[in-house]
């Protein structure tokens, strides 16, 4: 498959995944609110795509590999979120659009970035293993 399609039928099949992921998540306030905001706000989705890449180089299937492709987006994420913050970068936009804490405020922010680190966390920790790989 061309270069190009392939990582357009990843990003698809990562966004989907995504939002699979944060319809999962405990509702506390306005905290799902600020981690699906920035989780879902699009990109590129290259760190899991290439993910989903090095799966299928050495032969694995890519369901397998697609959490581990997720949580890594997570913990992207939360970096960037934390990045935004008026202590660090002190960005205004992402994506095209306000950054979370321009949306949500500086504390949901924080605990945005954290819940999606957690999140990642807990994404890998439950993700299984094909039995040839344990």
């Amino acid at each position: 498959m061309e270069l190009m399609t392939q990582l357009r039928a990843d990003q698809t099949r990562i966004e989907k995944a995504l939002a699979d992921y944060a319809a999962q998540w405990p509702s506390y306030g306005a905290l799902k609110d600020a981690m699906s905001y920035s989780l879902l706000s699009g990109g590129k989705r290259i760190r899991p795509a290439l993910t989903l890449a090095v799966c299928r180089l050495f032969g694995g299937r890519e369901e397998d590999a697609l959490p581990f492709a997720c949580g890594l987006e997570m913990v992207h994420t939360y970096s960037l979120i934390h990045d935004d913050l008026p202590c660090m970068d002190d960005d205004d936009f992402r994506r095209g659009q306000p950054t979370n804490h321009k949306v949500y405020g500086e504390a949901n922010a924080v605990l945005a970035g954290d819940g999606l680190l957690t999140a990642a966390f807990a994404t890998l920790a439950k993700a299984p293993l094909p039995p040839e790989r344990i």
